[in-house]
């Protein structure tokens, strides 16, 4: 007869970390930030505060390449746009998919289209 323990509690498997889009490294920050293995709605709010949609934990790595400041930046990082002087009075503006702020930086706004 199976465990009703472990139907409610499924076990945390390294499959299941991979399923949820962690890394190891990640999953181990999990452990040391909790200090227990997480439940498996925990392992969801992770995975999802970790994500790449909320958290661009694969972007920013590149985005870190970029130049910031030359005299053609009108407006560097830190303002939803970065804005660069094309020359003739004219600018080009540049700016990720993310009409809501990213949920790893503001959780509790929700959907903040107008507000952020």
């Amino acid at each position: 007869m199976a465990n009703p323990q472990s139907a409610i509690a499924p076990p945390i498997t390294a499959e299941t970390v991979e399923q949820h889009g962690l890394s190891p490294e990640e999953y181990e920050r999990v452990l040391h930030a909790l200090g227990r293995e997480p439940n498996m709605v925990e392992l969801g709010i992770f995975s999802v505060m970790w994500s790449e949609h909320c958290s661009y934990k694969s972007s920013r790595l590149h985005l870190k390449k970029l130049p910031t400041e030359a005299p053609w930046v009108i407006c560097g990082p830190g303002e939803n746009a970065g804005v660069i002087d094309i020359g003739d009075g004219q600018a080009a503006i540049f700016k990720m998919e993310s009409h809501n702020h990213p949920s790893y930086i503001e959780p509790y706004q929700g959907a903040a289209t107008g507000v952020g």
